[in-house]
Formats: C-alpha cells, sequence, structure tokens
C-alpha cells in the first residue's frame, strides 16, 4: 500500500511539472492544447474510496489552476471526470476487479478497455474544461473544436507515454 502511495505522489509531480513547464506553453492556434496531467487521475488505483477520489481530483485541478491563472476551471474539469471515472468502472469492471487496489494500467486492463477508458475520459474531462471556460453556447462550433482537437492531442500525448511506460505481465508466475 505504501508503495502505491508513493508511486501515485510521484507520478503527480511529475505529471503536473510536465503540465506546468512544457505542456502550457505547446498549443496550435489557441485550437489544440494538450492536459496529459489528467493520466494521473486515470491512473489512480481502482479500489480507492469515493470521497478521497473527489478531494484528489479536486486538489489535482487546483494545483493546475494555481499555474494557469484560471479560477476553479481545471477543478470543475477534474472533479467531472472522477464523475465519469467512477460511472465507467462501475458498468465494465467486475466487482471483485473494483474493490482492489490495482492502477488501471495498459498492461494491466488490455488495450481495448484502456483505450476506451483514456479515450472517453478525455473527451468528458475536455468537454466539462472547455464548456466551463467559455460559459456561452455562441461560439459553440468553436468550441467543440477545440475540445476535439485538444482531445486528440491529448490522448496522443498519453499515449505516448503509456508506450514508454509500459510494463509487459509476467506469466512466471501464473
Amino acid at each position: 500500500m505504501g508503495r502505491i502511495i508513493i508511486n501515485n505522489i510521484i507520478r503527480f509531480v511529475v505529471l503536473i511539472v510536465l503540465q506546468v513547464a512544457l505542456f502550457k506553453n505547446i498549443g496550435y492556434y489557441n485550437l489544440a492544447t494538450p492536459f496529459p496531467y489528467i493520466l494521473f487521475l486515470f491512473l489512480l488505483p481502482i479500489g480507492i474510496p469515493n470521497l478521497l477520489l473527489y478531494s484528489v481530483a479536486f486538489l489535482t485541478g487546483l494545483t493546475v489552476d494555481a499555474f494557469y491563472d484560471t479560477i476553479g476551471i481545471h477543478a470543475a474539469a477534474c472533479v467531472a471526470f472522477v464523475w465519469f471515472r467512477i460511472f465507467f468502472h462501475k458498468i465494465t469492471l467486475e466487482a471483485d476487479l473494483r474493490n482492489s487496489f490495482e492502477t488501471p494500467t495498459w498492461s494491466e486492463m488490455g488495450f481495448k478497455w484502456y483505450s476506451t477508458y483514456i479515450l472517453f475520459g478525455t473527451l468528458a474531462h475536455h468537454l466539462v474544461l472547455y464548456l466551463v471556460e467559455v460559459f456561452s453556447f455562441q461560439n459553440i462550433l468553436y468550441t467543440l473544436a477545440s475540445v476535439g482537437l485538444s482531445s486528440v492531442f491529448t490522448i496522443t500525448v498519453i499515449f505516448i507515454i503509456g508506450v514508454l511506460t509500459y510494463k509487459r505481465k509476467s506469466r512466471l508466475g501464473n
């Protein structure tokens, strides 16, 4: 259990530093901006209590908000994403797996489940993020284009990180 906590603290620090130092300055004509810091929320253990999960998501969003000079936009998007995550885990995972503290990684869950999880989770996060940021339906096509392009950009970065950190499951123990 202690190892899981240490790994998640290191993951949090690395992803926030990458977001603030590198990805904050990368964008495509103010349409597409990657937000790979949400990978931290994706990879939190499955069986984490909901209150703790919402608290961690809120604090993660506030941390990013502090560096982006936004007032709670990332916090709202992270909390909405965690709501989606809980729903997604309820409908796609068996009960015994939902109560485990397994990290939902590509190697543990398989590519099909993981890619669906990343795709829909990123779309949910970005949709809330951009709709709360704009807070208007006046330029909805521009907002939806930003959601789509930023989601593609973020998913690409998350899969690159996934390929770089992929660990093959050991078949010796079975």
